[in-house]
């Protein structure tokens, strides 16, 4: 019975594994139509990015096998037994049959593309590493900044749409419910609006030239309809469409503030240029709690 149960349980395993494994190829696809065509820098980050979740995936998985065979291994006396259970298995899961009575050539021709994705592998670890390293650098520096403000960050999820979702958590603060998606079109449409003021600012990645109107016009819709990330332009549009001051706070540059021409109290931001390995990222900046503690 008790081998019945184990058995059970790593089909269960397996099965599980193979539709986690789907799920990260399409999250993967999806990444990689996020890239816009001819940002190299965007698509490094984005095969960073893929490389670190494969990597989680595969160890968590092996993880669960492990703790799985060890468990049945205490209740079969047969330790051997079980292991070459769950070696057949993984092989059943990952492979018909036939697939599993490959050439010799077609071996020969696996064992290369393995040998060429450990590479690869070891590349994009050693790149996310120095990411990791200056992450950390600017994460240290900013809250160092931060502290001596009585300030402390507020973390908003990395997803595209960070830099609404920052300014609409400052506004909710203040008791005005903004949803991003109304704060993404308030900004496209103060952009489409005032064209003279930001077309010099856009130019074609892969020309240099200025964009045309109907580049400019596609840019402001991609801001109203796409997870696009918001950058300065998108800060100065919001800044203006709200009648708002906004300030950044950065770990290696002076605070940056816009529209301080406005007399309220300014939206505060964070700017992170390290935090992800998507590249670019905002977050909320709050009141410290412990600067209020009693």
């Amino acid at each position: 019975m008790a081998d019945e149960e184990g058995e059970s349980s790593l089909e269960l395993a397996f099965q599980r594994h193979k539709k986690e494994a789907k799920e990260l190829q399409a999250k993967i696809q999806s990444l990689k139509h996020s890239v816009p065509k001819g940002d190299k820098k965007k698509k490094k980050e984005v095969a960073l990015e893929i490389a670190k979740l494969e990597e989680e995936l595969t160890n968590r998985q092996k993880k669960e096998l492990e703790v799985l065979k060890n468990d049945l291994t205490r209740e079969n006396s047969q330790g051997q037994d079980v292991t070459k259970e769950i070696e057949a298995m993984s092989l059943n899961a990952d492979n018909s049959e036939s697939q599993s009575k490959l050439s010799k050539a077609q071996k020969r021709r696996d064992k290369k593309a393995a040998k060429e994705r450990e590479r690869e592998e070891r590349i994009a670890e050693a790149e996310l590493e120095n990411v990791h390293s200056a992450r950390n650098v600017e994460a240290e520096k900013l809250k160092e900044i931060l502290a001596s403000k009585c300030l402390s960050i507020k973390e908003i999820s990395p997803d595209g749409n960070c830099l609404y979702n920052a300014v609409a958590d400052q506004l909710s603060r203040r008791n005005q419910q903004t949803e991003m998606q109304t704060l993404r079109k308030l900004a496209a449409d103060y952009i489409l609006n005032h064209q003279d003021d930001f077309l010099p600012f856009l130019t074609d990645a892969k020309t240099g030239q200025l964009y045309t109107p109907d580049q400019f016009v596609q840019y402001c819709e991609e801001i109203a309809s796409t997870t696009t990330w918001g950058g300065h332009l998108e800060i100065q549009a919001l800044s203006q469409a709200l009648k708002m001051p906004i300030e950044v706070y950065q770990a290696h540059a002076p605070v940056l503030r816009i529209g301080e021409e406005y007399e309220s109290q300014p939206i505060s931001l964070s700017y992170h240029h390290h935090a992800y390995g998507l590249g670019e990222h905002y977050n909320s900046v709050i009141p410290a709690e412990e600067c209020f503690e009693s």
